[in-house]
């Protein structure tokens, strides 16, 4: 028997003040990365991307 329909699952909202914590979280970590960056040397953020391409196989250079 082959099946191609996907099983359902029910649907459920999450409550508003969990959406609100999560965007607020997602907020402040964005704030973080970006103030980061800002602050940090163009060198530690080119090694740092450096380091990233080589952790997903990417080539570089």
């Amino acid at each position: 028997m082959i099946r191609t329909a996907a099983p359902a699952v029910p649907h459920t909202d999450a409550p508003a003040q969990t959406r609100l914590l999560v965007a607020a979280f997602a907020l402040s970590l964005g704030a973080f990365l970006v103030w980061g960056a800002g602050f940090a040397s163009a060198d530690a953020l080119h090694d740092t991307v450096h380091d990233a391409r080589h952790a997903m196989g990417l080539p570089c250079h």
